[in-house]
């Protein structure tokens, strides 16, 4: 295929050549982030969350979510992208359910940010925040499906609740906040490089 179809493509697509670069920076960027451990006591967290909630409030809803998706097919191709490798076996992990929910938050948050062309920084806040609820649902609601049916490791709703949410969320929050104020900063760069 030429130059000129791949151009064409693209316009039918409706995704241009800057969109497409930037969702590809963020898919590698969530790769990443799977592997940037930063040791707090009782629960190390990644900063695969920081870069899908990025993805969500940079690109907006769809593109956000186009990246996080890539990222997934990357990993479940078998490419090790994931924090404990990759294959489609993954899905068979109960932890998998937090990056379903990487994809669905980014989604949300990218739509609740980008309803206003200058998001204010509650604005950003509430997106992320929004974007957290719905990662800890999808990952503990998967999990307990996973662990009690599927692998039989069982694990009862008072262990999950604390093993996989307030254990883990109060690094998430501060990410959160974090990734409000770096979007408030980026979004009027990335939205003239969308141009």
């Amino acid at each position: 295929m030429d130059t000129k179809s791949n151009a064409g493509v693209l316009q039918k697509s409706g995704i241009k050549t800057q969109e497409m670069v930037l969702c590809a920076l963020f898919t590698s960027l969530i790769a990443v982030g799977a592997f940037i451990k930063i040791p707090v006591p009782v629960v190390p967290f990644t900063l695969q969350f920081l870069f899908t909630m990025m993805a969500g409030l940079l690109l907006g809803g769809r593109l956000g979510a186009f990246s996080v998706l890539a990222y997934i097919v990357i990993g479940l191709a078998g490419l090790p992208v994931f924090a404990e490798g990759g294959g489609i076996g993954y899905i068979l992990k109960p932890s998998f359910g937090y990056i379903i929910g990487f994809m669905a938050a980014s989604y949300v948050t990218g739509r609740i940010a980008n309803q206003m062309k200058a998001p204010s920084y509650i604005r950003l806040l509430a997106a992320n925040f929004m974007g957290l609820v719905i990662v800890y649902v999808c990952g503990m609601v998967y999990y307990y499906l996973i662990a009690n049916f599927v692998t039989d490791t069982l694990i009862g709703i008072w262990p999950l609740f604390l093993y996989c949410f307030i254990l883990a969320v109060p690094g998430d929050i501060m990410l959160c906040i974090l990734s409000a104020v770096l979007a408030k900063k980026l979004i009027p760069i990335v939205s003239r490089m969308q141009r």
